[in-house]
């Protein structure tokens, strides 16, 4: 039997500062940390940057600015550590489903090992490796996988089974698991001796950290352009002149801007684990333990394990109070008790080790469980780097080394989208309900088993296009994608309605008895070919041989117009925009660095007669479609280039007000012909990438306008029609009546992202990010040669110079499914790894892209890329693959004009 013993918040204190191993909490490291940073020191009178929050974020912060030669300044309320960061666990993974998070866990990794050498003083990093264990077969294909990907990263990990894993760490019971992946470069930090040695090395680089300095307000002012920025903060020791706060603040995080106008979907919740007494079967170089099936950790503490987990009952709490410091709460074993159960099972000598200490302290969780990061759309010069999701140790240095760089160059080098702050739109951001919804599911399934198409329960309907009913009614199977419900495929005669939230049952919620949606997405749950991948075909192929109707409702729909409209343009756009009136040109919008912030198509279009698809305006104006996952990252991209070029240009959103019907496929032209008196067959009136205004018949006695863009992103002949909200409904119908003998059909973004694929098409965030450049993903030709754009110097050297990585298309000869993230070898040599990976059903074949790098850092050619043997490792099994320049689906994009043979 377990044997519990209830402790005293003070004895926990005594034993967590206590101790005679290196991995302890130490208070002395504290306490010198007092003296070192006086809370007497007076506050000076401007810095460049000003970092509120004295956690690993803040700390890691002032170290990567401060080595940079930016005057920084850390102020902590209390002491270094206070909050949630002198409590965590402190466990360091490397190997996550994302190849940027495996490099941001490689720099923290390589910043602890590296600190003791620069400063003389311990960082605390202990190497004593980590254990997956695995209850299921899916769940060792998902470390199968983890595997393959960290190859790509030289990072050491090897599947094994469970007597071998007992050799490795001989308390667990070979019988109460399946498998393991053993990774032996994992390891834990103490958090108090990494921020003291932080600390060090930043003040040695003229950082300085003033504790017991109390921010009261965050001063702002107005910028020419009437946006708020930065003049400095108040605190009770002075005033600080700054442009710049980075708002470190953690579970605080809310508290402070928000009477700036500022919110953050940050979620305060209780997270607790429980220290055992010593074991003899325990040493601190045995391996941190992830159980993931049973939601569990194991941290090595010396002879004590430190157990804890992610429950389905979280505590959430609304505020946490400002003075809670170095609090602790009594841990509810109501609540914990489910780990302990899981704990036993695998270990059964920590059931009868008792427990020494309970740890149970606040932490902030974030809707997707990643971190809020980078510049506040709304406030010039705020920075935010919180909502860690108790992984702050082992993501803070390579966050804050990103952080640093956004500050400094304007952009990370790397692609932070996932955990860029302007992935929430502001209509998100103020929703505490639904941020409180996701946070609560994410916590939930922080160890769940990461497929590729799973999708949320929680938070669902919050943003729904006017298409969203019929949608339902023709049997669609919703995904969620930055608050929109969209299509991902449509199961005939059925209906699948997204239930609200029931909170798995807990909190007084009784439990969904419609679980439709939930079944649906069971077919989902493996890294084999889906339960609905024949369906899905069949919407595929009905695009390529008949037509299909796409719903793409939730992109970004923006007007550019204004004085300086044209200019404006021609520097955030890659692309030659010198066209005619109603041409739709695509092309790309660029940081400084000339990675790809964005790829949109923009139609030059004139003053129209004030509808929402055909606003009135004075001069020339832009109209711009940008994907919809990504959209408020987009507009911020383009208002913040204006922004600091101060040109005299206005971006009006219409995202919500208009919706996008997209009619793809050999009948398309057909179908549209039949409810419009526009001549389609003219190519002189609308050609390939042109838009126009469509009257669209209704019935005998109602028509109304639309704007229809005669472009394609599944490579066929096709419109896509821009419709105001009112007459959504009526165009919908009367299209799908149009349709009805001609074989049309719904299709969803499964088929779409396929169809797309199998063209050689982009997507953002996947085979194209902002650490990409045109030129390495085979875009040079919407880069123009002339005149100047964000971006283009980069452009032009690698033009000049070539590149040693790009981007290339695989075909699989054997049907294994690939989901992107599987290596890629050339002639037996890593090579790359898998940005996408999809099925193609007219090619019938797996399909994917890849940047191939040269390891020798040569300049990249045609000729290297098609001369090796090529091989996709999928699951740990390698399988021969084709590499092309490109896509050969239509390489000549005869289809796209309406010519079939």
């Amino acid at each position: 039997m377990l044997r519990l013993r209830s402790q005293a918040v003070a004895k926990f204190k005594s034993h967590l500062f206590g101790g005679d191993h290196p991995s302890a909490i130490s208070a002395a490291a504290i306490v010198a940390a007092g003296r070192k940073y006086s809370s007497e020191s007076p506050v000076p009178e401007s810095a460049d940057v000003v970092i509120i929050g004295g956690g690993s974020a803040g700390c890691n912060a002032l170290y990567q600015l401060s080595k940079r030669g930016v005057r920084a300044v850390l102020l902590e309320k209390s002491k270094l550590t206070a909050g949630t960061t002198w409590h965590t666990a402190g466990l360091v993974w490397r190997l996550r489903p994302n190849d940027v998070e495996i490099r941001l866990l490689a720099a923290t990794r390589d910043l602890l090992m590296s600190l003791e050498e620069e400063t003389g003083q311990n960082s605390g990093w202990i190497n004593n490796g980590g254990l997956f264990i695995s209850h299921s077969p899916e769940r060792l294909d998902e470390y199968s996988r983890l595997a393959t990907l960290g190859k790509c990263f030289g990072i050491e990990s090897h599947i094994i089974g469970p007597e071998e894993s007992q050799k490795i760490f001989p308390a667990l019971d070979p019988s109460s698991f399946t498998g393991a992946l053993y990774s032996p470069g994992d390891g834990v930090v103490d958090p108090a001796m990494m921020c003291t040695a932080l600390t060090k090395g930043a003040t040695a680089n003229g950082g300085r950290v003033i504790e017991e300095c109390t921010v009261t307000q965050i001063i702002t002012g107005e910028n020419l352009l009437g946006m708020k920025d930065v003049r400095g903060v108040l605190t009770n020791k002075g005033t600080i002149r700054t442009n710049t706060v980075v708002n470190a603040t953690g579970v605080w995080g809310r508290d402070l801007i928000e009477p700036l106008g500022v919110f953050l979907p940050l979620i305060p919740m209780k997270h607790a684990y429980v220290v055992s007494e010593t074991m003899d079967t325990i040493h601190q170089m045995l391996p941190n333990v992830r159980d993931h099936d049973f939601s569990l950790y194991f941290r090595i503490q010396g002879k004590s394990i430190c157990m804890g987990g992610y429950e389905n009952n979280p505590i959430l709490l609304n505020r946490v109070p400002g003075d809670f410091h170095f609090g602790l709460y009594d841990l509810d074993y109501s609540v914990f008790d489910t780990h302990i159960q899981g704990a036993v099972k695998l270990c059964p000598a920590f059931g009868s080790a008792g427990i020494k200490s309970t740890i149970c302290g606040p932490e902030s969780f974030t809707p997707d469980h990643k971190p809020l990061m980078g510049p506040d759309p709304t406030v010039s010069g705020l920075f935010h780097s919180v909502g860690y999701n108790s992984a702050g140790m082992m993501l803070g240095g390579g966050c804050a080394e990103q952080l640093a760089k956004w500050i400094i160059n304007e952009r990370p080098d790397r692609h932070m989208f996932a955990y860029d702050v302007r992935r929430f739109t502001p209509k998100q951001k103020k929703a505490l309900n639904w941020a409180t919804e996701r946070s609560h599911e994410a916590y939930a399934k922080n160890y769940s088993i990461v497929f590729p198409h799973d999708e949320p329960l929680a938070g669902r309907n919050f943003t729904v296009d006017p298409f969203h009913k019929q949608m339902i009614q023709y049997g669609a199977v919703m995904e969620e994608r930055h608050g929109w419900e969209r299509p991902g495929y449509f199961l005939p005669d059925e209906t699948v309605v997204v239930q609200p939230y029931d909170w798995y049952g807990y909190y007084d919620h009784p439990k969904n008895a419609n679980t439709h949606y939930e079944e649906a997405l069971k077919g989902d749950y493996k890294f084999g070919f889906s339960e609905h991948h024949d369906l899905i075909g069949e919407e595929a192929l009905t695009c390529r041989h008949d037509a299909a109707l796409f719903n793409l409702s939730y992109f970004c729909k923006l007007f550019l117009t204004g004085s300086q409209a044209k200019e404006a343009a021609e520097w955030i756009f890659t692309a030659n925009l010198d066209k005619p009136i109603n041409k739709t040109v695509y092309t790309c919008a660029l940081n400084k660095h000339g990675g790809v912030e964005g790829d949109v198509t923009v139609s030059i279009v004139e003053s129209g007669l004030g509808g929402l698809h055909d606003p009135i305006f004075k001069g020339r104006g832009y109209y711009i479609v940008a994907g919809g996952a990504s959209a408020y990252h987009t507009k911020c991209h383009i208002l913040s280039a204006i922004q600091e070029k101060a040109f005299r240009a206005v971006v009006s959103d219409h995202t919500e007000e208009l919706g996008v019907l997209s009619l793809q496929g050999p009948k398309s032209r057909d179908i549209l012909q039949k409810i419009t008196d526009f001549d389609l067959s003219n190519e002189q009136l609308l050609p390939l990438n042109s838009t126009a205004i469509l009257t669209i018949k209704i019935n005998p006695h109602y028509s109304c306008n639309v704007r229809v863009l005669r472009v394609s992103f599944v490579g066929e002949l096709g419109y896509e029609l821009h419709i105001p909200e009112e007459s959504c409904n009526d165009v919908y119908n009367a299209l799908m009546k149009a349709g009805y003998k001609e074989s049309l059909r719904n299709a969803g973004y499964r088929a779409l992202y396929s169809l797309s694929s199998e063209k050689g098409y982009h997507l953002w965030g996947f085979d194209l990010r902002s650490d990409d450049t045109p030129i390495e993903a085979n875009l040079g030709f919407v880069c123009r040669k002339d005149g100047e754009y964000q971006g283009k110097e980069i452009i032009d050297r690698q033009r000049e110079n070539g590149v040693n990585r790009r981007l290339a298309f695989f075909t699989v000869r054997d049907q294994v499914p690939i989901w992107g993230l599987e290596a890629v070898y050339r002639d037996g040599e890593i090579v790359g790894h898998l940005r996408r990976g999809e099925y193609g059903y007219t090619l019938q074949k797996p399909i994917g892209q890849a940047y191939v790098q040269r390891t020798d850092g040569s300049p990249i050619t045609n000729q290297f890329l098609q001369s090796g043997r090529y091989q996709i490792e999928v699951m740990g099994k390698l399988y021969d693959a084709d590499c092309h320049l490109r896509s050969p689906f239509d390489p000549k994009g005869e289809r796209l004009l309406g010519i079939y043979k």
